[in-house]
């Protein structure tokens, strides 16, 4: 088992608007990236159990050139509002660094 955060290049989370926040994964190593694609593991159901969201408000898209990942989901509290902790989306990639793929 590996982690995302030990063969990940960048894992990355940003707004994608107030209401949407985008994480990215980009892997350096191309097979890597392909073996971690098979496991099957990065899906949109695991993002919806991560972050609470409905599985079909998120938009997943593998990016297979740049041996990458591009999930959008909408925040748990819009950027800026009461109750938001994280302005920027920055943090928001943090529940997916421990996730373990079996390689």
């Amino acid at each position: 088992m590996a982690r995302i955060k030990d063969i990940a290049q960048i894992c990355k989370s940003k707004n994608a608007g107030p209401f949407n926040v985008t994480v990215d994964v980009l892997f350096e190593d191309h097979e890597v990236y392909r073996a971690v694609k098979a496991t099957g593991v990065l899906t949109p159901a695991l993002f919806s159990t991560l972050y609470g969201v409905d599985e079909a408000d998120i938009l997943f898209t593998p990016y297979d050139a740049a041996a990458a990942f591009k999930v959008t989901f909408p925040r748990a509290v819009p950027a800026g509002d009461f109750g938001d902790t994280d302005v920027y989306g920055c943090q928001q990639h943090a529940p997916l660094l421990d996730v373990d793929i079996p390689l």
